[in-house]
């Protein structure tokens, strides 16, 4: 860090950065002393030795309270950025005193989510109590976005799309299907290509999600369009709606099968070539990974439990509660 940064750093006072943000979110200084509990004169000088800190005004001061400069603006969300980096880091150091010796903070798309790692993970914990894991789910370019912006530790989400000069490594492979109702037309077939299924109706994830995204460049490439009926944002919506008769949908096969109870339906594998899939751990850099992550990302790319030999996914059947065992 160089002198004139090291000084910047010093003449900046914590509580004082407090005090301005909440006298920016009340308007008022009065008011910020009061929610506060001190002085309003104390804050007034709190706030004027920070001015003169940074050398430039920060608040337009007024009868009715006070108004942000521009330079008062761009402190405000520094400030903001600043204090919730601290919170968190007091909340995750508090989680070493109450035993927890690690915290993994993890974005995942939902078709990482529904397929793999509700047993990955469960695996990992039952070897690592002491570690703690949070998990969210977004959509895949939401993922890779968390990454980059330091949000998330590990990704794990389809990269079709490209991943920003981010640092890969292969997590799983699925394969997407067909979904009809049972008795549809197409239902008598084992394999479908995509452009068969564009005669119908769809049932179509998130606009952003990777695999519509996927869907439409599909399409467009063909010279064909979607018709999508609606949009939904989680796998067992789809598989309800294309059970009451709104249209087909593509969704992962693991996925379909994992799906109990919820309609009469089938799956037809997809024989386009995007319809397999590599999903990828995504990260800034694993050799600088925390330790407890780079345990985690050690665990989840074991290979995986030994499956039967896979060719082309067969057709897979749903019978809600009348399946067979």
């Amino acid at each position: 860090m160089k002198s004139s940064e090291r000084n910047f750093a010093r003449r900046i006072d914590l509580t004082s950065l407090q005090l301005f943000v909440a006298v920016c979110e009340l308007g008022s200084i009065g008011k910020a002393a009061e929610r506060e509990f001190i002085a309003a004169s104390a804050v007034s000088k709190r706030l004027s030795d920070l001015e003169a800190a940074l050398d430039t005004p920060l608040l337009y001061r007024h009868t009715r309270g006070v108004d942000l400069t521009p330079a008062g603006q761009s402190l405000l969300h520094h400030a903001r950025s600043v204090l919730f980096s601290l919170e968190k880091m007091q909340g995750e150091l508090s989680e070493y005193a109450a035993g927890v010796r690690g915290h993994v903070r993890v974005h995942a798309s939902i078709s990482a989510i529904v397929q793999f790692l509700p047993e990955d993970l469960g695996a990992f914990i039952r070897r690592h109590s002491e570690i703690k894991i949070d998990l969210e789910e977004h959509l895949s370019t939401e993922v890779v976005r968390a990454v980059q912006e330091g949000a998330a530790d590990l990704g794990i989400c389809n990269t079709a799309d490209g991943v920003g000069g981010l640092q890969t490594l292969p997590y799983r492979q699925d394969q997407l299907v067909l979904i009809v109702p049972r008795g549809h037309v197409l239902g008598a077939r084992d394999t479908i290509a995509f452009e068969d299924s564009l005669e119908f109706d769809h049932v179509g994830l998130h606009s952003n999600s990777s695999i519509y995204l996927a869907m439409r460049q599909a399409a467009t490439a063909l010279g064909r369009t979607i018709k999508l009926r609606i949009h939904v944002t989680g796998l067992d919506a789809m598989c309800r709606m294309i059970h009451n008769g709104l249209g087909v949908g593509v969704m992962p096969l693991r996925a379909f099968e994992l799906m109990h109870d919820v309609g009469e339906l089938e799956s037809i594998a997809l024989t386009d070539g995007w319809a397999a899939r590599q999903i990828q751990l995504v990260a800034r850099d694993f050799s600088t990974l925390p330790l407890t992550a780079r345990l985690l990302v050690e665990h989840l790319t074991q290979p995986a439990p030994a499956a039967k030999p896979e060719k082309t996914p067969a057709k897979t059947t749903m019978a809600g509660a009348r399946s067979p065992a």
